[in-house]
């Protein structure tokens, strides 16, 4: 009986539970949901609960476009995405859809930058298409920057220079506002502005104790004396570039005062704005003065002339160690390259006519001791005289960029023998380049 009973009760608890045992399952299930809640919500495994230091570092990685979009997740992300850490470093973007294909800043978010971050930017540039109204729209920006105080400054035209269209009291009214208030401007980049003397007084009366870069190749209305005001104030100033018609030889000797910090890096922009334009002289004894003063300084020099103008140029040593020729340059300007450019560092010419340069590779390998990148375009050197250049010069070419048209086959080498010969003196396998690579 007992056996029948106990099976019968057996039976009966497949089908259903006891009360006992049902209670006991029904606390066990929820208590499992109960930690999964709590899990659920624990800091861990909650993202509108991460650290604010740790959503900064997160949005800092993020394009502006979804770090906006991240800030509509929750409080927290949108308390973050307004933090001035995020703001300090900022591009305008400014251009007419019509006749551009960049992504333009949205106006309500430049509202919104002006009224609440405004003074916590600090690293600020503005990229503007060709159109004079992007230009203007800069130029309004840049007057409500009444409460920044800027470290840097780039206007940056990325087709034709629009910012030359603008007005010029609107551009100078704009940038003085930044210049004032800025006490700590240490890079101003304003190449292809209307920027004036004047205007350069103002910024070295505010910062010439912090100013160290500036850039301001074409600025037409900008006079010698007016950039050596800044050379004058700025003793800090490591890094300048401008147009030849600025430079003088009282610029390179208030550069190489006792007072004046070492220069760095000095480029200058020599473009022949009509064909026959006369170019002055600058002394031999004022880049002496430069070098001995900042004996590790570079002198990035871009010519853009026309063969019979480059007649003030290379007659006595000059201390270039980066020389660009944008257009076709002589024999006789590379030969006189190669007798008085000793620092040089890199040459590249895109155009020299039909006459081979062997001589003149081989004066420069001979004479520039420093020089470690070369390119060439249009241009025809023998076979033979090329691999002497490269043999002269050994393993400290680290640049060899030379299209394989400017390679004249001779009787000691073919095009297909070149490669190995050269591969040989540089260390490493080398080809003629298909296309120009500068």
């Amino acid at each position: 009986m007992k056996r029948m009973k106990g099976g019968e009760e057996g039976s009966h608890g497949s089908s259903s539970e006891s009360p006992p045992e049902a209670h006991k399952k029904m606390r066990k299930q929820m208590s499992e949901e109960s930690e999964a809640v709590e899990a659920s919500e624990s800091p861990d495994s909650n993202w509108a609960r991460l650290p604010q230091e740790l959503l900064l570092h997160i949005f800092q990685y993020l394009p502006l476009l979804d770090r906006a979009y991240a800030s509509q997740v929750c409080r927290g992300w949108n308390q973050a995405f307004h933090m001035p850490e995020l703001w300090r470093c900022f591009e305008f973007e400014l251009n007419q859809p019509a006749s551009s294909y960049l992504k333009a800043t949205h106006p309500d978010l430049i509202k919104q930058i002006i009224k609440r971050h405004s003074n916590h930017l600090q690293y600020v540039s503005f990229k503007v298409d060709s159109s004079t109204e992007s230009a203007e729209a800069a130029c309004d920006i840049l007057s409500q920057l009444v409460n920044c105080s800027l470290k840097t400054l780039g206007l940056i035209s990325t087709a034709r220079p629009s910012f030359m269209e603008v007005p010029k009291s609107h551009f100078i009214s704009a940038l003085t506002v930044v210049f004032v208030n800025s006490k700590s401007l240490s890079s101003l980049k304003i190449d292809d502005t209307p920027v004036d003397d004047p205007s350069l007084k103002v910024l070295v009366a505010n910062n010439s104790d912090t100013l160290k870069l500036l850039k301001m190749s074409s600025c037409p209305h900008v006079s010698p004396a007016g950039i050596l005001c800044v050379a004058d104030q700025c003793h800090g100033l490591r890094e300048l570039a401008l147009n030849y018609h600025l430079l003088s030889d009282e610029l390179l000797l208030a550069l190489s005062s006792e007072k004046h910090v070492h220069l760095e890096h000095l480029r200058i922009d020599v473009v022949s704005e009509n064909p026959g334009q006369h170019f002055h002289t600058i002394k031999k004894s004022s880049w002496d003065a430069m070098v001995r003063h900042s004996p590790k300084f570079n002198l990035v020099m871009y010519f853009f002339l026309y063969e019979d103008e480059f007649g003030p140029f290379f007659n006595d040593e000059i201390p270039v160690t980066h020389l660009y020729f944008g257009r076709s340059v002589s024999k006789e300007v590379l030969g006189r390259v190669g007798l008085h450019c000793p620092r040089l560092v890199e040459l590249v010419v895109c155009a020299n006519g039909l006459r081979p340069l062997d001589e003149e590779l081989i004066r420069i390998a001979k004479h520039c001791t420093q020089l470690s990148a070369i390119g060439l375009g249009e241009c025809e050197v023998s076979c033979s005289a090329f691999v002497e250049f490269v043999k002269m010069c050994g393993r400290r070419l680290s640049q060899l960029s030379i299209m394989e048209e400017v390679l004249i086959p001779d009787h000691k080498y073919s095009l297909d023998e070149i490669h190995w010969e050269v591969s040989k003196h540089l260390g490493r396998v080398w080809f003629p380049d298909m296309m120009p690579t500068w």
